[in-house]
């Protein structure tokens, strides 16, 4: 990619900033998705898979709980839309994963309440039902045993 991935610098950022910062404006950024366009939402999230294992993990623990964390505050629309793209992006090239801790990553979201682990689960559960098997398998080589026992997989 020969541009400025600008989206990874503002995750590299966001991801170095105290959570009375990082919130406010995490929730701002995730807003101005869904009024995207759908090439540059796919350049958000193809940037977001880019950067996020080039960050420290304690930093990048502390930015996708955030993320979670305000996931559980937008409607169920923007919830499965986000999901959805990025559920698409993966199944489309799972390797983007490959650099990722995907069992600390579930770590992280075993430490959110009960409340916002349902939340989460649900919509995510939701949408991978509804996949074409094919893109059902592929999404399944990738998620780790103990997070596909807790979907209910």
């Amino acid at each position: 990619m020969s541009e400025p991935n600008y989206a990874g610098n503002i995750i590299v950022i966001l991801a170095n900033l105290p959570e009375f910062l990082r919130t406010p404006i995490l929730k701002k950024r995730m807003l101005e998705f869904f009024s995207m366009s759908e090439s540059d939402k796919r350049e958000i999230i193809n940037n977001a898979l880019e950067a996020g294992p080039t960050i420290p993990f304690p930093n990048f623990s502390k930015l996708f709980k955030t993320w979670l964390e305000v996931l559980t505050t937008i409607t169920e629309e923007q919830r499965g839309l986000m999901f959805s793209k990025y559920i698409d992006e993966i199944g489309s090239a799972p390797q983007k994963l490959i650099n990722f801790n995907l069992d600390g990553i579930f770590e992280i979201f075993l430490s959110l309440d009960s409340s916002k682990k349902e939340i989460l689960t649900n919509s995510i559960n939701r949408i991978i039902s509804n996949l074409d098997e094919n893109r059902k398998k592929k999404i399944f080589l990738i998620i780790p045993e103990n997070a596909k026992k807790h979907l209910g997989f």
